[in-house]
């Protein structure tokens, strides 16, 4: 098998778990936070609260259209497509990783908004009386596959090296 395919495979892999596990959490986060709505502090600055986002981050384009989950989630259905068509030419292990942890948290949270017209956002950490935004699994894949997209783009080439030396 090529490496290029052997990628792809990985990459999906990445974004099949990101989307079994943060849905699989979701279902949990609903019977256990949703229902009925209750907080529970987990340590002093992390609860477990819940929290319907009908935005994009950070709650940003918030409406209450019957048009707006379906908007959204079409616009993640196309950044899925751009994803995938760059997956199946990453250039490094590294690459793949951090597209499939952004592929996996756009699909679960348009699964969500195709459910429920909302993401379930259920992380609560807070300092002093400042909460920061609710947030969920598909989102930390999201920021983590990012946050790596962008640190292979600034050490491509030594993450390069790492990955060829024989073992």
């Amino acid at each position: 098998m090529n490496v290029a395919l052997q990628r792809l495979k990985f990459g999906l892999g990445v974004a099949l778990a990101v989307v079994a596990l943060d849905q699989a959490l979701k279902a949990w986060m609903l019977k256990l936070v949703f229902d009925p709505p209750r907080v529970i502090e987990v340590t002093p600055f992390f609860n477990l609260a819940p929290a319907w986002n009908r935005g994009v981050s950070f709650g940003l384009l918030a409406h209450d259209s019957p048009w707006a989950p379906w908007l959204l989630a079409g616009l993640a259905v196309a950044i899925v497509i751009f994803l995938l068509r760059w997956l199946s030419r990453a250039e490094s292990t590294w690459v793949a990783i951090a597209l499939g942890l952004v592929l996996g948290g756009a699909i679960g949270n348009a699964i969500d908004r195709l459910r429920f017209g909302a993401v379930v956002d259920f992380l609560d950490f807070h300092l002093g009386g400042w909460h920061f935004w609710a947030f969920n699994l598909a989102d930390s894949g999201i920021t983590v596959g990012a946050a790596g997209l962008l640190l292979t783009s600034l050490w491509a080439e030594r993450l390069s090296r790492l990955a060829e030396r024989p073992k």
